[in-house]
């Protein structure tokens, strides 16, 4: 069994769930697997994939805003707001012109969203799909979600592509519901795709079987966590970056740079030679409290 921490971008498959996607990269990479949300199995696109010891990174990973390009479908709702339920409702397809109007008025920056039935929230301690399965009614809280940017693409009656740019946790589904609720139609998604986690593209994963391109992408997962947004920077002194590697945190003598802000609860650690060492928990005076991971050399490609 081979173990290599890593942060890998992968393009998961229409047709199969998040889980099983996983199964290639625990049999050749890692056993320990980490994701930065799943993705329904009808739903195709980016994910994030955590390996090793980079799985503790997954509250920062989990906390980016989110791209897709989805497909609805006016005039029929089913009961998993997606193509693999049943149809529940039927209603008139609406114009073009109330659907631009709606979107306009109703779903662009901050609304209250409530997720769908068949989702993996827990509703008194179960997942509320179980609960659906079991044919009992599931009451799920609303929860206030962003939609940062909501385009319409093409209309051809009853079919509305859209791209979406959203905060973590926004279900598609629940957006294709209301979209359909508010314009006195129904709705439901036929088609999604993930196409970029934060700074991170669809353009940049590989196939989950290819097992050489997602080997390559462990020697530059140090790049990837390099990318993650709203982090400080640290450069320790010699002494600092090989004690850290034992997992010794700096004192504050140790570090030899900071660009911290004081919004930043977490920092890279680099030594000086700006090799990526280890990512940190800050305390309120921006300093080194814990370790979120330390980050291998394999990770960055260095021997």
């Amino acid at each position: 069994m081979n173990n290599h921490p890593a942060v890998l971008l992968i393009h998961k498959p229409s047709g199969v769930t998040s889980f099983s996607s996983l199964k290639p990269i625990k049999r050749e990479i890692d056993r320990k697997v980490g994701h930065a949300g799943t993705l329904d199995r009808f739903a195709q696109g980016l994910m994030i994939v955590l390996t090793g010891s980079c799985t503790k990174l997954n509250p920062l990973f989990s906390e980016l805003d989110k791209r897709y390009r989805a497909v609805i479908s006016f005039g029929s709702e089913t009961s998993t707001l997606d193509p693999e339920g049943p149809v529940i409702a039927e209603a008139p397809v609406p114009s073009l012109k109330v659907i631009e109007s709606v979107i306009s008025d109703q779903f662009t920056g901050t609304i209250a969203q409530t997720p769908p039935a068949y989702s993996a929230v827990h509703v008194d301690g179960k997942r509320a799909y179980k609960l659906a399965r079991e044919g009992k009614d599931v009451e799920i809280p609303s929860r206030m979600v962003t939609i940062f940017d909501l385009s319409i693409i093409s209309w051809e009656s009853p079919l509305l592509t859209i791209d979406v740019h959203c905060s973590k946790g926004t279900y598609i589904r629940s957006l294709a519901r209301d979209i359909g609720k508010a314009c006195h139609s129904c709705a439901h998604l036929i088609a999604l795709e993930r196409t970029a986690i934060g700074p991170y593209t669809l353009d940049e994963a590989a196939d989950v079987q290819d097992i050489p391109s997602l080997q390559q992408q462990i020697s530059t997962s140090a790049q990837r966590i390099m990318r993650l947004p709203g982090l400080g920077t640290m450069v320790l002194n010699e002494s600092s970056a090989r004690k850290i590697r034992y997992g010794n945190l700096p004192a504050e003598r140790d570090i030899i740079k900071r660009n911290v802000h004081h919004e930043d609860h977490a920092a890279m650690l680099f030594d000086h030679h700006h090799q990526l060492l280890a990512v940190v928990h800050l305390d309120d005076h921006g300093l080194p409290k814990k370790l979120y991971a330390l980050i291998t050399s394999e990770c960055s490609g260095n021997d």
